[in-house]
């Protein structure tokens, strides 16, 4: 549980398959920056094609998705970027998938309201959550 100006506060991130169910998740401090944890998290992942939001659009993060991944990067660019890249618009409105992951698993109050002080047993509340996705 990481500390920020609104208190006590953690971060969920996440990696879901092409139907929308979670494959794998992170929890991490709040006041952590979302780009730090994408390799992480697409380590061991095979895609056609990764899709983020703005909080990912790193050129590192960029370079990891098609030379490693060797996939499609459809990320679109912060509007502070210098050099502004291309992205397919069509291909990033799929990422709604994962916005309705997060919604499912919010459904579970637990999760919503973080009643578990633990972080063991805040990543056991949510692994319950995503097998309850798969089911």
């Amino acid at each position: 549980m990481g500390r920020s100006r609104g208190g006590l506060t953690t971060k969920l991130h996440c990696v879901t398959d092409g139907t929308g169910k979670p494959l794998k998740f992170l929890i991490t401090a709040g006041q952590t920056a979302d780009c730090t944890q994408a390799e992480s998290l697409l380590k061991g992942q095979k895609a056609k094609a990764v899709l983020a939001d703005k909080g990912y659009d790193t050129d590192t993060i960029i370079r990891f998705i098609k030379r490693c991944m060797k996939a499609k990067a459809v990320i679109p660019p912060k509007r502070n970027r210098n050099l502004r890249r291309r992205y397919d618009k069509q291909l990033y409105k799929v990422r709604n998938l994962i916005e309705r992951t997060f919604n499912k698993l919010k459904h579970w109050r637990r999760i919503s309201t973080r009643y578990d002080r633990c972080d063991v047993m805040f990543i056991s509340s949510v692994s319950l959550a995503c097998i309850a996705i798969w089911a």
